[in-house]
């Protein structure tokens, strides 16, 4: 059987040669379970050319009678490892190209030169290897993100960002990481991982916010991977990638100035992978409604890099309270309990500047930390990274647009459209109404932004005639906060048009218009 796999044709002396290696191995060899791999294919090896007519089988193979197939014969097939290797799908055709799925992107080319190398810079091959691909995050999901990215054997440059360093409790789950790597950047220490286990692979790291990058840095990628722990980021970058879509003439986006957005997100056993075609599908900010106001805090970004209030209670309760008390359970019912939590996360927080830390929110995030489960990872990062290749390949049909994995219910996922949402602020062109008593204050309306369907951060806001309120720079701030006590028909007159911007929608001003009742 293994002579057939390597050499396909029929040949009767072959066939005896084989059939007499099957019958050595059985008398000759041990349980396969007791030998390596490597020792059982040396000495089948070794049997097969003692078997063999000449004692050689390039000579018994030469020896071999001519027929139609002899010419098929001289180049050595694919073994099964390359047979499936993506390098090897991306140069075959397919009869389920991208284009032939309900979201179809482009047209899939397999073409190769002469010497099996990727032919037309438009082929598959071409067009993943020469794609710059940007990782955000390289936690859980992250590292996931960056092995099945160097595993697949075809793509070469990435970059991945990052604010956090590592934390010991990271290293359970996060397998880039050694502990020597505790209180080092997360995007440092897995670029170098990956680029010294796998040299093809040029994993270049930044170590910051997504928000200092500007416009132009991200144009310059083919598809971004995001493995974001928390929704503020990930409304961020959705909002950045809908802003670099440019329009023709006839309002259309420019198909080169798309960069598909592959989201991934894990809690506990469930997770999601959706793929965003900026201005084209469904973006983020339309399924806003689906991530419920929760004070869950994500277990893994607690201890280094704090930065709000939930991070530092979270801090006092997972890692300071078994410290102080090993052999009590924490008891979110006893007032005690909650007290100590809540003056250590106070602490925490002055250290950092951070405010907010009341001791209600201490109760609520108490019960609500989110457990952090690595097959459920490796399992969404799988299909985030499976779907950049399709966008950047064509090679198979892109997903539409959203998937589902439920692993509290077993192995079951769920995929559906998500469509656009006709008043997303994002990626539609949308002038939102809203109906308000005259008497009703400036402060009031920004507190409703906050707290309502769009739930904005530090919204500012301005009339066709003056500016409102703005949140900076902090003269222009000081100048517009005495408008924040003022009713609304002080500042403007009914049905006139604001334009509100938030940091979470990056460049995009939402259109208000404000009628009196």
């Amino acid at each position: 059987k293994d002579l057939h796999d390597h050499y396909p044709f029929h040949d009767r002396n072959l066939d005896t040669a084989a059939q007499q290696v099957n019958r050595n191995l059985r008398q000759t060899r041990p349980p396969l379970m007791t030998s390596t791999t490597s020792s059982v294919k040396r000495d089948a090896s070794e049997m097969m050319t003692s078997n063999l007519p000449n004692g050689n089988l390039d000579a018994t193979i030469a020896a071999a009678p001519s027929s139609s197939s002899s010419a098929r014969c001289r180049r050595r097939p694919l073994s099964r490892r390359q047979r499936g290797s993506l390098s090897t799908l991306l140069t075959r055709k397919s009869p389920f190209g991208n284009e032939t799925g309900s979201l179809p992107i482009g047209e899939f080319d397999s073409s190769v030169d002469n010497n099996g190398d990727s032919g037309a810079s438009t082929s598959g091959s071409s067009l993943v290897r020469n794609a710059k691909i940007l990782v955000v995050g390289a936690g859980g999901l992250g590292c996931e993100i960056l092995k099945n990215l160097a595993m697949s054997g075809v793509v070469r440059d990435v970059v991945v960002m990052d604010l956090d360093t590592i934390d010991v409790t990271n290293l359970n789950r996060q397998f880039l990481f050694r502990s020597t790597d505790v209180g080092h950047s997360k995007a440092e220490c897995a670029s170098k991982f990956i680029n010294t286990r796998c040299p093809w692979m040029n994993v270049v790291p930044y170590h910051g916010k997504i928000q200092d990058k500007d416009a132009e840095f991200y144009r310059q990628f083919k598809v971004v991977i995001s493995g974001l722990d928390n929704v503020e980021a990930r409304r961020w970058l959705n909002g950045m990638i809908n802003n670099l879509v440019e329009f023709d003439s006839d309002g259309d986006p420019m198909p080169e100035t798309i960069i598909p957005l592959v989201d991934g997100g894990t809690e506990g056993f469930s997770g999601q992978s959706r793929l965003i075609l900026p201005r084209i599908t469904s973006c983020f900010e339309c399924s806003l409604d689906a991530f419920t106001p929760s004070a869950a805090v994500p277990l893994c970004t607690i201890a280094e890099t704090p930065r709000i209030p939930e991070h530092c209670i979270a801090h006092a309760m997972v890692l300071q309270w078994p410290k102080e008390f090993p052999n009590k359970k924490l008891d979110g019912d006893c007032p005690a309990d909650m007290k100590w939590v809540h003056e250590r996360a106070v602490e925490r927080a002055d250290r950092f500047g951070i405010p907010g830390v009341t001791y209600m929110l201490t109760l609520g995030v108490v019960k609500n930390i989110i457990p952090a489960v690595a097959s459920t990872n490796a399992i969404v990062s799988a299909v985030c990274v499976n779907e950049a290749m399709k966008v950047l390949s064509f090679c198979s049909q892109s997903l539409n647009t959203y998937m589902m994995y439920m692993g509290s219910e077993g192995i079951y996922s769920h995929t559906f459209v998500y469509e656009q949402k006709e008043t997303c602020p994002v990626c539609t062109l949308h002038t939102h109404h809203l109906s308000l008593p005259s008497t009703t204050t400036l402060n009031t309306l920004l507190q409703q932004l906050c707290d309502g369907e769009f739930r904005l951060k530090a919204p500012s806001i301005t009339s066709s005639s003056k500016t409102l309120y703005m949140r900076s720079p902090a003269v222009l701030e000081k100048a517009t906060r005495g408008n924040l006590d003022k009713p609304l028909k002080e500042l403007m007159i009914s049905g006139e048009e604001l334009v509100v911007t938030d940091p979470v929608f990056h460049e995009t001003s939402l259109s208000l218009v404000v009628t009196f009742t």
